[in-house]
Parts: C-alpha cells; structure tokens; sequence
C-alpha cells in the first residue's frame, strides 16, 4: 500500500487517521485519548457526556426538574460538566501526542450553551470541534472565539456551499478540515437529503471530488478532507491516497474503534458486534430527530418496525374512502377509516392491540397497553435532548413544543442510548453501528474474538488493514 504519510490537522502532523466521535458514552476521554497517544486524532463525544465520582464510577443522570424546561437546564449543566471531564481524561491520556477533537450534534439539546461552557471550562485540551447532525452554521463563530479549529460533518457539496457562503468564510483559516460523511454507509444519522434514495447508495469518490471541486472555488485546496464511513481497510482506498483530484485526505473510523479494549461500550455490546452479518444493520427513519439513521437490527428495531406497520390512515368526519366508523381510546371515540382498515384495525385489537395512538400524519397506530403506557411515560419524562424532538414534541424555542402532535412511532432517544452505553440489554436498545460492521466477523484481524488496544488497531489500519 502507498505510504500514509503524515499530515497537518488542528496545528500538528499527525497520522492522517481519526476516530470518529459517537454519542451517549461511547467514545469518551479514555479512548480518544488513547488514540491520540496513539499518534492519530482522538474524538471523544460532547454529547451528554459522564462525570465521574471519586472512585472513576459514572455518575447516574438524574433529572428532578418538574418541567421539561427545568430538566433541560439540568442536561445542559450535565453536558457541560461531563464535557470539562472527557476533555481533562482524553488529554492526560494523549500525553502531549496527536490531536483531540470533541463530536457535537448540532441538532442536540443545548448545543450552543454546551459547547461554549466545555470549551470554556476545558480551555487548551480540545484541539478541534467536529459538529454535524444538522446545518451548525454557528459552530465556527463559537470555535474561532477559543481559536480552535473547527470541521463540519457534511454529506454533499451543496451543503457544504450553504455553510461557506453563509457562515464559514468569515472564518476560513481556523476550518481544519471538512468532514465528508457517506450518508449510506456511515453509523448513527446520517445526511440524507430529500432527493436521495436511500435504497441506491452513491459511490463516495464523485461525491468526494466535487466536494473538493467546490473547496478549491473557495481557495481550500489544502484543507483536508475525511471520508467517513464505510472505511475499513484502507489498502481498499489506496486510489484516494495522494490522488490530485481528491487533494489531501484523512480517513475517519467510526465503527471499527467500538472494538478496541479502550472502548468505553459492554463487553455484549463488543460481543454482538462479532457475530453480525452483511444486512444487519438498517437504514431507518424512526429516530426522534427526523434524520436517516443506521443501527443494528435486533428487538428494538424489530419493535418499531411493527409499531409503524400496525398503522391505519383516519379522518375526523368521514370523506373519500373513510366512510367506515370505528371507535378507538377508553372513551370509544369514533374515527373514519377504509372499510378494509377496519378490518385490519379490528383484527389488531382481537390480538391484543387495544390501544389507538394518534400521529401527527393522521394515522393511529395500534400498541399492547404496556407499550402504550411505556410510550406515554417516556414523552412525559422529556427534557429536551434535541433541539426538536418529533417522539414528545418538545422544542427549544419560548413555547418549548413544536407545536405538533407528539408522534408514537419514534422513541425517547436519550434513554435508550443512555441505557445501552451503561450495560444495558443490547437486544432491546438502539445500537447504532455503520453498515461495514459486519466485517468484524470476516477480518482475520477478531479471529478467536480478539480485541486490541486503541494502539494496535491504529497501527493495524496504518499497514492498510
């Protein structure tokens, strides 16, 4: 394989290889750290990240807040506190070598406070801040305050060229980089556009190049580029390795850093990865967000996919084909619905499915009552991890809802990311992966179940495999 030679990214060669940064828990200040040692660039996650006490042990998330607003400032104040943690851990870890950066979803709860107060309380240990998860316009103005550098997650040129022209060029030379995630391929959301079909990926290379066509527009010629997702072996990328049409690029591993010793994820959690197949991980729109988003298939996916397939279309008053009448909820309220989605609708209910949950697209979906009271419970309990929650209808603006109804076929994001990242049931929660995690199970590399050190594997990935 061609030599991967080192490359300047946030103010110091280092190797051109970098963890990608992964929500709740999973990629802290001990394996970005450790990566960081290991000479490449170490991302540890911003997003509700643990503090810990004074015997190392995560310190339990608990909300006592009345209000979804009050529990929002209480996430906040977390996010900033466990922010300070990872950064201080990552960097006594690093030991002076490599780069960190800190992973922000812009579309999180509290984006902007949180990251200004990390920043702040954690000044001169996070090099770089990665920022994706939406359109953050904003995150180069809060990054050049602290002079760090700063690098969007973009999945298209277009949306790259909104960014520039709206906010970026006032603050060109602290863009250490641009983020080039595969919306197909890569784990957790994904960049997905209304005019892309998420059943025909794209090949990455045309969309990399015209990236960096529109890049050079803007004089950004040497600014590298990280192509993210679906990266695994880079003897498999060495035509993208000093390629002049492509310019300099790093490569960014999301998935392939979950199975490392560092990794801060169960050991069932590492388990499972070993024993996934090509096809098991699932493109999905369920996610309170709105966005695409990858993650493994296992009973919780299978879950809401029965959830959404277990749906009718309904009217208020009849019309069209809604002239059939059925009543639904304890008070026996009467819909309009087709007369075949009667029949559908009657036979769920025979099976147990007594409960009408309304959507916010005028359908109801029908749910066992212990769902129906797991699915209230959690929309009660909100405190507004997103900007805008589809699942409770929660929003960060003055009225603190988006105004819509609040829709049953998503699911409270942060508790089942927060019960996975701390030993929860892997079958039972969302476990995002990108969609080469399968390879885990073909790479001689985890034959007989090996796990590296964060060291091993970057070194391993430099020799191209």
């Amino acid at each position: 394989m061609k030599t991967l030679e080192p490359m300047m990214i946030s103010g110091r060669e280092v190797l051109p290889i970098v963890e990608g940064g992964k929500g709740i828990a999973v990629s802290n200040g001990e394996s970005s750290g450790a990566w960081a040692a290991a000479g490449g660039v170490g991302t540890f996650s911003g997003v509700n990240a643990d503090t810990y006490d004074e015997n190392g042990r995560p310190i339990p998330v608990v909300y006592h807040g009345k209000t979804r607003s009050d529990r929002h400032r209480e996430l906040v104040a977390y996010g900033i506190k466990g922010g300070i943690a990872q950064a201080r851990i990552a960097h006594d870890l690093a030991g002076g070598k490599g780069r960190l950066h800190m992973n922000v979803l812009w579309e999180m709860g509290g984006a902007e406070e949180i990251l200004n107060g990390v920043l702040d309380g954690a000044k001169g240990l996070i090099h770089g801040i990665t920022c994706g998860a939406g359109m953050p316009y904003r995150v180069a103005e809060i990054a050049a305050s602290y002079g760090v550098y700063y690098y969007p997650i973009v999945s298209s040129a277009r949306a790259f060229r909104a960014l520039w022209k709206r906010s970026y060029s006032r603050f060109p030379d602290l863009l250490g980089g641009v983020v080039y995630e595969d919306p197909w391929l890569a784990g957790g959301h994904n960049g997905l556009s209304n005019s892309e079909d998420p059943n025909h990926p794209e090949p990455p290379f045309n969309r990399v190049r015209e990236l960096r066509s529109l890049m050079r527009e803007y004089g950004l010629d040497r600014v590298p580029i990280f192509m993210a997702g679906g990266v695994w072996w880079l003897k498999e990328w060495e035509d993208w390795i000093g390629n002049p049409d492509l310019g300099p690029i790093a490569f960014q591993f999301g998935t392939r850093p979950l199975l490392t010793r560092e990794s801060p994820i169960s050991d069932a959690w590492k388990h499972r990865l070993l024993t996934l197949r090509a096809g098991d991980v699932l493109l999905h729109r369920f996610s309170p967000t709105g966005f695409y988003s990858s993650a493994v298939k296992n009973a919780f996916i299978a879950g809401l996919v029965r959830r959404a397939e277990h749906q009718i279309a309904y009217s208020s008053e009849p019309v069209g084909e809604h002239v059939a009448d059925l009543p639904i909820g304890a008070r026996g309220r009467i819909v309009w619905v087709a007369p075949h989605d009667k029949e559908r609708a009657q036979g769920w209910i025979a099976e147990g499915r007594t409960e009408a949950l309304r959507t916010p697209d005028s359908t109801v979906i029908f749910v066992a009552p212990d769902e129906a009271e797991t699915i209230r419970r959690d929309q009660t309990d909100c405190m507004g991890c997103l900007s805008q929650c589809t699942f409770s209808n929660w929003a960060q603006n003055e009225a603190g809802t988006t105004g819509k109804k609040s829709d049953p076929r998503s699911f409270c994001i942060q508790k089942t990311l927060q019960n996975i990242g701390h030993g929860g049931d892997v079958d039972n929660e969302l476990m995002f992966a990108g969609h080469n995690a399968y390879r885990f199970g073909e790479d001689p590399y985890y034959a007989g179940g090996f796990i590296p050190t964060v060291g091993e594997l970057v070194a391993r990935i430099a020799t191209g495999e």
